[in-house]
């Protein structure tokens, strides 16, 4: 099994043991911040399940039916994680309000401390496996995760912070308003994540300095005398990159088929943590302009 879908089975694991614990606190004890840390567990869950999925899927070869293979399924995956993220936060918000306008007191104190405790101990076990495993992977779907749970140490921290104040200080309004700076921070984590998964759905361009790089080395090469119609996109863990190549017309197509596969391989170094496809056609002269005459009509 790949060490991404080892750490989607981890995150599923620890989600439905927070959800079965956080979800039975909250409701006897009737906090808004308990039970907003269960549902978000819940979304989490769910989620990292759907990870599995996505990854499991997104690795398969291409097909007759998907000729680039299902890359995508990648961003996919973590724009509906970041899409959950933010309708959870709503629905906390709502609880919070709801609370406020109509108060009710909280039992089990000791109970709900205890689980918050367990929450957040073993939530950072997971975050610092998850922080692992995408820098080694680079992989968007558990960086993702990754900080998906990162927010839930600081919401199980901020729970646990407010359930002790409340035991000591006996104000109850301190739990819907937690509840409220939590659904707004899991907001503000969930935004790039759905950014950056957008985009690269929208066939977004690598990044300037990557793009860069690959300009430099097609300016080296000698042999070409010019390049044009330099493209690239990023899809999950893969890169797709085309350009065409100007040749010398007296060239032989043997040797500008070798002097294509040494820039292909100088490129693909830049990207090693990556599955990069470049696609490369070969011109006997530059006829990058009459293709644009042609592409404006």
């Amino acid at each position: 099994m790949r060490l991404e879908k080892k750490a989607t089975v981890a995150s599923s694991s620890v989600a439905a043991l927070l959800v079965l614990l956080k979800l039975t606190v909250g409701i006897l004890s009737g906090s808004i911040a308990v039970l907003a840390s269960a549902i978000d567990s819940l979304l989490d869950l769910t989620v990292s399940m759907f990870n599995y999925f996505a990854l499991h899927n997104a690795e398969k070869h291409p097909d007759e039916q998907f000729h680039f293979g299902r890359s995508k399924l990648e961003p996919l995956a973590a724009v509906i994680e970041g899409t959950i993220i933010s309708f959870s936060a709503l629905f906390i918000l709502y609880e919070a309000i709801s609370k406020i306008m109509h108060p009710a007191p909280m039992e089990y104190m000791g109970a709900s401390i205890y689980v918050m405790v367990a929450s957040f101990i073993i939530t950072g076990f997971l975050v610092v496996f998850l922080n692992y495993v995408a820098k080694k992977t680079k992989n968007m779907v558990i960086r993702a995760d990754a900080l998906h749970y990162k927010t839930d140490i600081f919401s199980n921290g901020a729970v646990l912070f407010a359930l002790v104040a409340i035991e000591y200080t006996g104000e109850q309004l301190i739990d819907p308003i937690l509840g409220i700076a939590i659904a707004f921070y899991m907001i503000y984590s969930a935004v790039p994540i759905i950014k950056e998964g957008v985009l690269m759905l929208l066939d977004v361009a690598l990044a300037k300095e990557d793009v860069q790089k690959i300009e430099a080395i097609l300016k080296s090469e000698p042999e070409i005398t010019a390049y044009h119609y330099l493209q690239t996109r990023e899809s999950g863990s893969h890169i797709f990159i085309s350009y065409h190549l100007v040749f010398n017309i007296s060239i032989s197509l043997y040797d500008a088929h070798l002097i294509a596969d040494k820039i292909e391989a100088k490129i693909k170094a830049l990207f090693d943590d990556k599955k990069v496809h470049i696609l490369t056609h070969m011109d006997p002269y530059d006829d990058s302009e009459i293709n644009e005459e042609e592409e404006e009509w």
